[in-house]
């Protein structure tokens, strides 16, 4: 098996991991996709056009990561009700308010506080397996983007998580400008 062929494996125990994480009244709204190869180059790709439109260097950098990555996870939150909490922590009085409301941005809104806690739980889950089977790792917000701009499933908000293997972290010691 070769290190690319161990990477993309221990990125189905991450699936695992944020499959299996814990949710909130035990309700799963999480959607976790293992991208083929073709994917993650075209959402690297597309994250460096989108740091060329926008003027953002960080989406030419972390597009750059995901190009030279082996593997990269995507877990994402679907659609969903409020948890039923009244929690007002989604910035409306109650769920009911909250349920009618939608917007549009980068990601689709607004989100259950509570059904957030639900991805965060499961993409740290994710992120600690790679890390104790030493495969490197980070959680990016801008792979996120592209994986929605390319209709990557039917998350309504999304984070990824490029995976690599080589003698020096690719995601932390990264060169400054």
């Amino acid at each position: 098996m070769s290190i690319k062929d161990t990477v993309r494996f221990v990125g189905e125990l991450m699936a695992v991991a944020a499959r299996t994480a814990p949710k909130a009244v035990g309700q799963d709204f999480i959607e976790i996709q293992l991208l083929s190869d073709s994917e993650r180059v075209t959402v690297g790709n597309d994250m460096i056009q989108v740091g060329k439109e926008r003027g953002v260097p960080g989406f030419e950098r972390d597009g750059r990561n995901v190009l030279d990555s082996d593997a990269v996870l995507l877990v994402g939150l679907l659609p969903h009700k409020g948890v039923g909490l009244n929690c007002g922590a989604c910035g409306f009085a109650t769920c009911s308010e909250f349920n009618e409301h939608a917007s549009k941005g980068d990601f689709e809104g607004p989100n259950c506080a509570v059904r957030l806690l639900d991805m965060g739980i499961a993409l740290g889950s994710a992120a600690k397996t790679a890390s104790e089977l030493n495969v490197d790792n980070r959680i990016m917000y801008r792979i996120g983007v592209s994986a929605k701009r390319l209709g990557l499933g039917k998350a309504k908000f999304i984070h990824g998580i490029p995976l690599s293997a080589t003698g020096k972290s690719i995601f932390f010691d990264r060169p400054t400008k």
